[in-house]
């Protein structure tokens, strides 16, 4: 353990946050000492993040808050080429126009969760690997990396013993090993956070700098989160719960966050919130003596739909949930929420001609096996279109009972929905 006494590292141990440290008196010395900075690299792999990768941006935000300034850097550069790291096989180079966009879509995202008044800096790869010619590289850089030390780094060993290993791919931890080194020599950076699958990476920026320009460097990893089952965390029916709202709705992702198991609640709060130890150890005691409240739940699903995407977004998801679990009424909902946020839902289209059956409906959206068992739940009470209980399961739907003349939400019991859209 390092002997410099730094409270950031001691609250980043207490939540988890901490799976592998380079250099770790020398990281709590550029912490403790002030005037320090760090930085993250995001490569745009898609044209949005998606909740693993809050990980290291709230730990790279919690560096800033500890007075450290932080540098967030989009790979538009190393997104042409693609990293190794974690990976069973190569994967797919993107054309240059995609990976340009999908740069300009994370960076307005990373700019949400860091404070640029307060120091923060963005920058892009792009704008110096653009320049960075052949022999450069081989011979300002490359000079600087023994091979037998590369062929040794995990996510190299990995790849060799398995599928294989590209030249391009092989050349990656050589470019964001570059990255390191300018950032400090630009910047001052003498330290770099990201994911326990970049270890290797930073480890070899952190020797770059050292052979280069004789200084000190360090670098710390976040773990790769799984939840209680062994799954990747992230993860919501198969599908990656992004950050874009046009992606995963406000809805969906309060929806994911609200039903994690009571097993990951509480570490989730450790993990992903910025409430303090006092707090979230008050809340870990309710919830061991409570877990059928789920106040754990409730909390972590507030937090980060709030900080994602913002307080009202949060309120609306909390309107839109209860009234489809019967605390409240679908028609006062806005029903584009509605239909966003039952986006996963059976759905079925309807033309504005189309005199289908309740029955039928019920059964094509999955509520029912058939129209007679879709009619003994209807006399058991247990169906519903939107706010009303459906008696009659041989009648159509009318025109009036579609929420802005275009949704009509299915219900049996409290807790199964389908969705009817009339076009």
């Amino acid at each position: 353990m390092a002997t410099t006494h730094v409270p950031l590292l001691d609250d980043l141990g207490w939540r988890g946050l901490i799976a592998q440290v380079a250099g770790e008196e020398r990281l709590a010395e550029l912490i403790a000492e002030g005037g320090a900075t760090v930085y993250c690299e995001f490569d745009p792999t898609a044209d949005s993040l998606h909740v693993g990768h809050l990980v290291p941006l709230l730990t790279l935000a919690r560096y800033q808050r500890a007075g450290v300034r932080p540098i967030a850097l989009a790979g538009g550069g190393t997104g042409l080429i693609g990293d190794p790291s974690g990976r069973v096989s190569e994967r797919l180079l993107n054309d240059a126009g995609t990976v340009n966009e999908w740069t300009e879509r994370i960076r307005g995202q990373l700019s949400s969760f860091l404070d640029f008044e307060g120091g923060a800096v963005l920058v892009d790869n792009y704008d110096w690997l653009k320049d960075l010619s052949a022999i450069g590289l081989l011979r300002d850089v490359g000079k600087h990396f023994p091979m037998g030390w590369m062929l040794g780094k995990e996510s190299v060993r990995t790849r060799l013993e398995g599928d294989g290993l590209s030249y391009t791919e092989f050349s990656y931890m050589v470019l964001q090993a570059y990255d390191f080194l300018h950032l400090e020599r630009t910047y001052g950076c003498l330290a770099q956070i990201g994911g326990s699958d970049q270890y290797g990476n930073i480890t070899a920026g952190i020797e770059l700098i050292r052979r280069a320009d004789g200084l000190s460097a360090a670098g710390q990893t976040v773990p790769l989160i799984t939840d209680s089952s062994g799954q990747k965390f992230g993860k919501s029916t198969g599908a990656a719960v992004w950050l874009d709202p046009n992606r995963t709705s406000p809805y969906v992702f309060y929806q994911f966050w609200l039903q994690v198991d009571d097993a990951d609640a509480v570490r989730y709060l450790r993990l992903f919130t910025f409430l303090d130890r006092p707090t979230i150890e008050a809340i870990e005691a309710d919830h061991a003596e409570h877990p059928e409240r789920r106040e754990a739940q409730r909390v972590l699903a507030r937090e980060m739909t709030v900080m994602v995407h913002g307080e009202a977004e949060w309120q609306r998801a909390v309107e839109v949930s209860e009234a489809l679990f019967g605390k409240g009424r679908l028609a006062d909902v806005d029903p584009a929420r509605l239909e966003a946020a039952l986006e996963a839902a059976p759905t079925v289209r309807l033309a504005a001609t189309d005199a289908r059956s309740f029955a039928a409906l019920i059964v094509e959206t999955g509520l029912a096996k058939s129209t007679s068992e879709a009619a003994r739940l209807a006399s058991g009470g247990g169906v519903y279109a939107n706010d009303e209980r459906v008696d009659d399961v041989t009648a159509a739907p009318e025109a009036g009972q579609f929420l802005g003349g275009r949704v009509l939400v299915l219900r049996r019991g409290r807790r199964s929905h389908g969705l009817v859209v009339r076009d």
